[in-house]
């Protein structure tokens, strides 16, 4: 069986997310057009020995995406939050960003309005869930 590949370096931070869903892949190619800001994107559909620390911390993929900078792993809003801060400034979206997810209090109360916008696209789409956990060791 192939090893999985490992992707982490301690310099970099690795924002994991469902390159499946619509609002999810445009969100992150927007924050993070290129390698610039030291982010790499990582498909969470994608086997990964980060998507197994993931899933071993008890982290749902469908419920939020993780942030993973200097060993440490930022879950949903905190995730977001933390991207945001190191995505791209100005342009439209670049301020959205940021009045929806610039302080940990936005990003608290409008997180949560787009993961259950993904979730219902999801289902609409006819896109399964990732359901990391379910087969959990």
């Amino acid at each position: 069986m192939a090893e999985k590949p490992d992707l982490q370096q301690p310099e970099q931070a690795y924002l994991v997310y469902d390159d499946d869903c619509p609002v999810c892949r445009t969100w992150c190619s927007d924050a993070f057009p290129d390698d610039s800001a030291g982010v790499v994107l990582v498909d969470a559909r994608k086997d990964s020995a980060l998507m197994d620390e993931i899933t071993a911390a008890g982290l749902d993929i469908d419920q939020g995406m993780v942030l993973k900078v200097g060993g440490e792993l930022h879950y949903a809003s905190d995730a977001v939050r933390e991207a945001t801060r190191m995505s791209r400034r100005g342009g439209l979206m670049g301020n959205l960003n940021r009045a929806f997810f610039g302080s940990q209090a936005l990003a608290r109360i409008s997180y949560p309005v787009g993961r259950a916008f993904r979730n219902g696209l999801l289902r609409i789409l006819g896109i399964p869930f990732i359901r990391n956990l379910e087969n959990r060791p």
